[in-house]
């Protein structure tokens, strides 16, 4: 049984805060969205947007205090993290679903198969592997998303988008993954429409239906360009404290 007194947010944590953030994050994908199916671009998600909040970094009791506002969709980027954090969290609360968005090594797929709903980071073959052979022997067929490096940066993760749909079909066809989407992480210093409009572009021609993209500065834009999930954590939790830094 958990700790009646993790329940409760320490002083520096404010839950109220965290409800407003949550408040005003929610209005503004609402109104990217309405913005984004008046005009002319044919790429916007029809059924909605996803709001997946990015609680890495950030102590329990900050995810709480989202949680009893109504947040039930985290991305988390450590299987090491939701091992310490996410526990007793989900022993209060059932109904969550819980992305990993970071990447994920071979030696961590079984954690990352029993404790993730959704896996974000498909990026390479002996991985694919590796998570298709850990779910046929648990019986978990989790969501996938393809990560495509749009900006080909030898330093970040991903799928070079030459490869990507020669990648996706083994993905999906030889190793039996189920593939829902593709997501990226434009290079900082980019203007990140032209990433979101070739994830989209690669996204469409191989039938996948979700794409995740955009993050706190630039998921409006990203809505623009068909994300079906935003992922966003300094807007609604702020800065993570200097420990995460590296992550």
């Amino acid at each position: 049984m958990a700790d009646p007194a993790q329940q409760i947010p320490p002083a520096h944590v404010s839950g109220a805060a965290i409800a407003a953030r949550l408040d005003a994050v929610r209005a503004r994908i609402r109104s990217a969205l309405d913005e984004a199916r008046s005009g002319e671009r044919p790429a916007v998600a029809a059924a909605g947007i996803t709001l997946v909040a990015v609680s890495k970094g950030h102590e329990g009791a900050a995810v709480e205090a989202a949680i009893e506002w109504g947040q039930r969709v985290f991305g988390e980027n450590r299987v090491q993290e939701v091992l310490a954090k996410w526990t007793s969290l989900r022993e209060r609360h059932s109904d969550l679903e819980l992305h990993l968005i970071g990447p994920l090594q071979t030696n961590k797929v079984a954690d990352a198969v029993r404790l993730f709903d959704v896996i974000e980071t498909v990026d390479r073959e002996k991985l694919a592997g590796a998570l298709a052979k850990e779910m046929r022997a648990t019986g978990r067929k989790l969501p996938c998303f393809v990560q495509v490096n749009t900006g080909e940066e030898p330093q970040k993760s991903g799928v070079l988008p030459g490869d990507a749909d020669a990648f996706i079909v083994r993905a999906r066809d030889t190793h039996g993954l189920n593939i829902v989407g593709a997501m990226c992480i434009p290079p900082v210093d980019d203007d990140p429409a032209p990433h979101f409009a070739l994830l989209h572009a690669i996204a469409r021609r191989n039938g996948l239906g979700c794409l995740s993209m955009g993050m706190s500065d630039d998921f409006e834009r990203a809505i623009a360009y068909g994300a079906t999930h935003v992922r966003i954590g300094t807007a609604i939790f702020g800065p993570r404290p200097s420990r995460s830094r590296e992550e």
